[in-house]
Parts: structure tokens; C-alpha cells; sequence
């Protein structure tokens, strides 16, 4: 079968490699939509803690093909989609319930072969059942939706917040949503993109801002600040200009990838006079059958924010190269 492989940094390629069984506990997944995500790139220029030679491709939707020894609850058919990430069960995070700071994590598509494949094994503990007409595409969104669900439980949003979302990509425009739904008053997003502002303003963010357009700290704050800053872009400078931007009180998740090794300064001082809350959110613990959920539900917008769809054979110049102008998330049909 056809996979796309990450064999070194800087060094993807697609290959014909043997068609993977399902083992004891493991279900088969035939691959029908897969994302390609920022942490793709990542991984590729060596940016992202990643394993290799792997199948890279931790967001992706598809069919149970076989069903392994030992597994219940699956016979084949069903519509699923994959947690990505294997916790060990048995170190202190685990049983603090804490899985994505396992100290073991295993994470399908980094360290362990993925979805950008024509078939994949995972545990069937992973798999949650999706609705049998559901899209497929649809299913490919709760990997990356499970993460955002995280950061709104971190963020702790509540009726008439406001919030600013920094990063007009497929997160920033799946927070805008949830945030509106959390219940915030006035959802702000910043963006450089023009077609992204209007898209944002379209699912429901009050305010879309370009960060080049006047001094964007001030647009944003408007006087007193915000409640809630969600720091989306992993961009050192978006991360200074979110803590600026709070008010007193208030509450900034850093949830975009920075390269590995980068820093950034801060004041302290500030943190402490005005008690700010600096909060991370990382992966997805305990979110992604909500995500299931939610998408099942159809409440999201999400065929909006799909601005291209290839084959296997497409995603190496795709990951190996910058977002081109008004990309938001590519999917990949196998």
C-alpha cells in the first residue's frame, strides 16, 4: 500500500510499504479523509519531537477493515475516528489523569504510523464511532477539535466573556465557533489574512482585526481589555502582544506550536501586579469524544474552512512547503 513517510528531517516521501494487520487489541482503518496540520510542518523541518523513519498523519477519519484479537465493541464498517494519542496508563500524569503529559505518550502519526496511508493499525481503544452517514472530512476535524476543546476547559469561558483569538487558521476559525458557543459576549480574532477576517466575522467572531492596521493591542483592548486571550499562531511576538492585550485578571492559553528551543521574554512584574492568569493547553486529554460528538451534532461550520482536497500523492510538496495564500486546512483523500 501507499504511505507518506517521514524518513528523515527535511525528508518525506511516499512509498510503497506492506500493508499493515490488525494485532491483538488493534483495529484496521482504511483511510478515508485525513488533515494536514501546522505540526506536520513541524515535524518535517525537525521542529516537533517526532520519531522516524513514520507515517506521519495524526488527524484522519476513516473505516474499520478488520478487527484484531481480543476486541470488543467493533465487527467492521463502522465509520471511526482516532485519538491519536497512546497514554501508558501507569505513570504519575496517567493516574493524576493527566494522559497527554504521559511520560510515556506514543502518538499515532509521530511515533507511531498514521494516516497518511491508504490503511492504518490502532488500538481499538482509540477509535470512537462516528454516525455511518456522517462526511468523512467532518470525522478528520475531531483530532484537531479535541485540542481546542481543551484550551476552551483551560481558558474557562463563560457567559458574556470576551475573548481574542490570535491566528486566523483552521484553529483560530474552529475557536472563534466554540467560543461563541461557550457563551462569550464578543470574540475577537486577529488576523493578517483579509479573506480569513471576513470568514471569521461570518462564524460568528464580532470584531476581526489586521494586526498591521493601526497598533493592534489597542484595537484589541479597547479601553479595559479582554477577558480571555487564546494565543493561537505560535508566533513569539502574538504571545507579547496577547498578555498586553488582557485585563487586569485576566486569562492567556498558549496553545500554537513555537518551535522547539525558542524563547520569549516577559515581565514578571506585570504578571504578578495585574494577576494574570498564564495558562498552556496541550493535546487533547479526555476531549476527543466530545469532539466526536459535537461534529456528529453538526453544529460547526467546518466545510468552510476545507480550502483544498488531495491525494497521497500530493501532501509531500504540501507539507514540504509554506501554507500557500489562503489556505486553511487540506485534507487528504486517499
Amino acid at each position: 500500500m501507499r504511505a507518506v513517510r517521514l524518513e528523515a528531517f527535511g525528508s518525506l516521501v511516499m512509498r510503497e510499504v506492506p500493508t499493515p494487520s490488525a494485532g491483538p487489541g488493534e483495529i484496521l482503518v482504511r483511510v478515508l479523509a485525513a488533515g494536514i496540520c501546522g505540526s506536520d510542518r513541524h515535524m518535517f523541518k525537525g521542529e516537533y519531537p517526532t520519531g522516524r523513519p513514520v507515517t506521519l498523519g495524526h488527524e484522519f477519519c476513516g473505516l474499520v477493515d478488520a478487527v484484531g484479537e481480543g476486541v470488543a465493541g467493533f465487527v467492521g464498517g463502522e465509520l471511526v475516528t482516532v485519538d491519536p494519542n497512546i497514554a501508558c496508563g501507569a505513570c504519575r500524569a496517567c493516574h493524576e489523569g493527566r494522559p497527554n503529559l504521559c511520560d510515556n505518550l506514543l502518538a499515532i502519526g509521530v511515533f507511531r504510523d498514521g494516516g497518511f496511508a491508504e490503511l492504518v493499525a490502532v488500538p481499538a481503544l482509540q477509535a470512537h464511532k462516528l454516525p455511518a452517514g456522517l462526511d468523512p472530512v467532518h470525522g478528520a476535524f475531531c483530532e484537531p477539535l479535541a485540542c481546542c476543546l481543551h484550551a476552551l476547559d483551560v481558558a474557562r469561558i463563560v457567559p458574556g466573556s470576551s475573548v481574542a483569538i490570535l491566528g486566523g487558521g483552521v484553529i483560530g476559525l474552529l475557536m472563534v465557533q466554540l467560543a461563541r458557543l461557550a457563551g462569550a459576549s464578543e470574540v475577537v480574532l486577529v488576523t493578517r489574512q483579509a479573506s480569513r477576517r471576513a470568514l471569521a466575522l461570518e462564524l460568528g467572531a464580532t470584531v476581526a482585526i489586521d494586526p498591521a492596521a493601526g497598533d493592534v493591542i489597542a484595537n484589541v483592548r479597547r479601553g479595559t481589555g479582554v477577558d480571555v486571550v487564546v494565543e493561537c499562531a505560535g508566533v513569539p511576538e502574538t504571545l507579547q502582544q496577547g498578555l498586553a492585550m488582557l485585563r487586569k485578571g485576566g486569562t492567556l492559553v498558549l496553545f500554537g506550536v513555537t518551535p522547539q528551543g525558542v524563547q520569549v521574554p516577559i515581565s514578571p512584574f506585570d504578571l504578578l501586579v495585574n494577576e494574570i492568569r498564564l495558562e498552556a493547553a496541550y493535546l487533547n486529554p479526555h476531549t476527543h469524544a466530545r469532539a466526536a460528538a459535537i461534529v456528529a451534532s453538526g453544529v460547526l461550520e467546518l466545510d468552510r474552512l476545507v480550502t483544498h482536497s488531495v491525494g497521497l500523492e500530493d501532501v509531500v510538496g504540501i507539507v514540504g512547503a509554506a501554507p500557500q495564500p489562503g489556505e486553511i486546512k487540506v485534507i487528504v483523500r486517499p
